[in-house]
C-alpha cells in the first residue's frame, strides 16, 4: 500500500514540476547552439612535422626540406619548405625521411609462431584477443600504421578493430576478416583434434547455399572482407597445398555476394588450380601464391589481381622450427613450398602481376614485418617498387585509397621516419625511428 500510495502522490506531483523541467530544457537548448558553433569554430590545432627528406612514393623521388602540416587527424599540405603557421606545434626530426605509414596486407594479429600446431589448442578467444593488443601495439611501433587481419578465431581481430577505433587501446587502423572460410577437413578447418570431438571451423561451409550463409554471417559480425582458403595449406594438417579445396561455383557464390555486399575478398591460394579458379570467381587478392605457373600469372595479370606474396617467413620459420615446437609433418611441408614459392613468386614480379605487401606475421613474430622488403629486393623489385607495394599498391588493395598510402592532402596523417636513404637501402625500413597515427606521435 506503501508503494501505490507513493506512486500516486508522485503522479498527482508531475503537473507541478513539467513547467520547471521545461523551461530547464529550454535555458539548456539555447545555450547549446552558441557552446556547439564555439566549439565547430574553433580551428584544430597545426602540427608542422618538419625533416630533411620526404619519400614521395607516387611520383618516386626524395623531396628535400620537408615539411608536412597536419590538423586533427588529416594532413592539410605537404611539401618542400613549406611556410610554417604561427603557433603550431613544430616536431623537428632533423636528418631523418618521412615515409607513409607502411601498410601490411596479409596479418594474423591475434596469433603468434608458438600458436602452430597443437598449441593453439589450449588458448581460448579472449585470451587471443588479449594477445592480439599486445601484437597490435608491437606492429603499430614497426611503422605499420595499417593492416589487413587475414583470419582470426571467433572473430577476435574485429574485436581488437573496434576496441582500437574507440581508443580502448593502441594500435593500427585494421581491416579484419574474422574466421577465415573453408571447406571440411580443409586448410581452414579444425583437423588438429580427434573425431569424438566432433571439431569443426567457425568458418567452415561445403556447398553454394553453405557458403552464402557463412559469408553474410561474417559481415554480420562485422568482417571488413572476406577470406577464402581455396586450396590446402602448410601450417594445417592433412592436406596439399598444391590442390584447390573449393569449387569455380563456389567461389563464384561467395566473391560476387562480398563485392554486393560492398566487401573485398582474399584467396589464400598456393597451388596452381586454386589461384586460377580464385582469379576466375573475381577475388580481389591471392594469398601466398607459392605455386603460381605461367597460365596463373596470365590470368592475374588480365584481371589486374593482387597477389599478395608472403616471404620471409620461410627463413624465420624453418630457423627456428624446433624452438616454437613446429610438428613435424609441418615442417616437411614448409622444406618443400617455401623454398619453391621464392623462385614462381619471383617469376610473377619480373612478368608485371600486380604485388601488394604481405608478412603472415604470427607465423614469425609481430614486429618483424619489415624484413619483407629485402626479400623482394632479392627477388628483382627496386627499393622504391618494393616500397610501393606497402603504400600505394596496398592502400589500392584494401580500397583506401582516399585513406593512406601517400604523403598528401586530405589523407590520414600517417607517417613514420627512417635514418638514412631507403631508396638506397631498404632494409632501413626493419628500423623505424618515428612513428605517427592520425596526427599522434606513437612512436
Amino acid at each position: 500500500m506503501n508503494v501505490i500510495t507513493s506512486s500516486i502522490r508522485r503522479a498527482r506531483a508531475l503537473p507541478l514540476l513539467l513547467p520547471a523541467l521545461l523551461l530547464a530544457c529550454s535555458a539548456s537548448a539555447a545555450e547549446a547552439p552558441a557552446s556547439a558553433s564555439a566549439s565547430a569554430s574553433a580551428p584544430a590545432p597545426v602540427v608542422a612535422v618538419k625533416a630533411a627528406r620526404m619519400l614521395d612514393v607516387r611520383g618516386g623521388k626524395l623531396v628535400d626540406n620537408a615539411v608536412v602540416l597536419i590538423s586533427g587527424e588529416r594532413i592539410t599540405a605537404a611539401g618542400a619548405g613549406l611556410a610554417i603557421p604561427a603557433g603550431a606545434q613544430v616536431i623537428d626530426l632533423g636528418d631523418k625521411t618521412l615515409l607513409p605509414g607502411l601498410i601490411d596486407a596479409h596479418t594474423h594479429i591475434t596469433g603468434k609462431p608458438e600458436d602452430m600446431g597443437y598449441g593453439v589448442i589450449a588458448i581460448s578467444i579472449p585470451r587471443m584477443a588479449l594477445a592480439g593488443a599486445k601484437n597490435a601495439l608491437i606492429t603499430l611501433r614497426a611503422g605499420f600504421t595499417t593492416i589487413r587481419d587475414v583470419g582470426a578465431d571467433g572473430y577476435a581481430d574485429i574485436a581488437l578493430r573496434d576496441a582500437i577505433n574507440d581508443g580502448d587501446v593502441p594500435g593500427p587502423r585494421i581491416l579484419a576478416s574474422g574466421p577465415a572460410m573453408g571447406i571440411t577437413g580443409g586448410h581452414c578447418d579444425d583437423t588438429l583434434h580427434a573425431p569424438q570431438y566432433n571439431a569443426t571451423g567457425l568458418g567452415v561451409a561445403d556447398g553454394v547455399a553453405e557458403a552464402l550463409k557463412v559469408t553474410r554471417r561474417n559481415i554480420k559480425y562485422g568482417a571488413d572482407v572476406i577470406k577464402i582458403c581455396a586450396t590446402g595449406g602448410v601450417l594445417s594438417f592433412g592436406d596439399d597445398p598444391r590442390t584447390s579445396q573449393y569449387t569455380l561455383e563456389e567461389l563464384k557464390a561467395i566473391i560476387g555476394d562480398a563485392h554486393r555486399l560492398g566487401r573485398k575478398t582474399a584467396a589464400h591460394a598456393h597451388g596452381g588450380d586454386g589461384i586460377k579458379l580464385s582469379v576466375l570467381a573475381g577475388v580481389d587478392s591471392i594469398e601466398h601464391g607459392s605455386y603460381i605457373d605461367e597460365e596463373g600469372i596470365k590470368l592475374m595479370k588480365e584481371h589486374k589481381t593482387y597477389l599478395v606474396p608472403t616471404l620471409y617467413l620461410g627463413d624465420w620459420l624453418i630457423e627456428n622450427a624446433e624452438a616454437i615446437r613446429l610438428p613435424k609433418p609441418l615442417l616437411e611441408k614448409a622444406k618443400v613450398v617455401l623454398p619453391q614459392a621464392r623462385v614462381n613468386i619471383g617469376k610473377a614480379i619480373k612478368a608485371g602481376v600486380p604485388i601488394a605487401f604481405g608478412t603472415d606475421a604470427a607465423v614469425y613474430p609481430h614486429g618483424l614485418n619489415g624484413r619483407e622488403f629485402a626479400v623482394l629486393v632479392k627477388l628483382g623489385m627496386t627499393p622504391l617498387q618494393a616500397i610501393r607495394t606497402a603504400t600505394l599498391n596496398a592502400s589500392d588493395l584494401l580500397g583506401w585509397s582516399d585513406k593512406v598510402g601517400t604523403i598528401e592532402t586530405g589523407k590520414f596523417a600517417d607517417l613514420i621516419a627512417v635514418d638514412g636513404d631507403p631508396l638506397k637501402d631498404v632494409k632501413l625500413l626493419e628500423r623505424v625511428q618515428w612513428v605517427m597515427k592520425g596526427g599522434a606521435v606513437v612512436k
